[in-house]
């Protein structure tokens, strides 16, 4: 084949392929026979397929991505215009046991909350903090363990 195209899709509404050969246009199907099935058009045509093509690969990836792909019902709708709220005493709450949270690992050793926090925040494993600070996967994970222990005990005790 002469050019390289655009994949597109190809489904029991779109069977064929356009391509170009030595400045010729073709269109090739599978028919009835399975058999492959290439016929010479004019560019003409080829222009037209492959401008319908673009149109339908065009509202079939807006489909995709616009259209309600599920059944909505008035309790759907209401579920999603509705405002979760949070009352005032939630907010305190949280807000509370954040800045306990906070508070508890600023009282960890730096070891530990280093630890920590590169497996927790930056989302590391065990064996890259490892490789990071010359030691073991096993010192890595007991330190981090027992860093989430003394968080949970200052928590319960405030």
């Amino acid at each position: 084949m002469d050019n390289k195209r655009p994949k597109r899709r190809k489904d029991k509404y779109n069977p064929y392929t356009l391509h170009t050969e030595k400045g010729k246009y073709y269109i090739s199907f599978t028919d009835a026979n399975n058999c492959i099935q290439k016929v010479l058009i004019s560019k003409k045509i080829f222009d037209s397929f492959n401008k319908f093509e673009l149109e339908d690969i065009s509202w079939m990836n807006e489909y995709d991505r616009h259209y309600e792909h599920s059944e909505i019902y008035e309790s759907t709708l209401h579920e999603r215009g509705a405002i979760n709220v949070e009352c005032m005493e939630e907010y305190l709450d949280n807000t509370q046991n954040m800045e306990n949270l906070h508070m508890a690992i600023k009282n960890l050793p730096e070891v530990q909350k280093r630890r920590l926090k590169k497996y927790y925040f930056e989302e590391k494993t065990f064996d890259e903090i490892a490789f990071e600070e010359g030691c073991t996967y096993q010192s890595i994970q007991r330190s981090v363990y027992r860093a989430v222990k003394k968080i949970k005990n200052i928590l319960k005790n405030s």
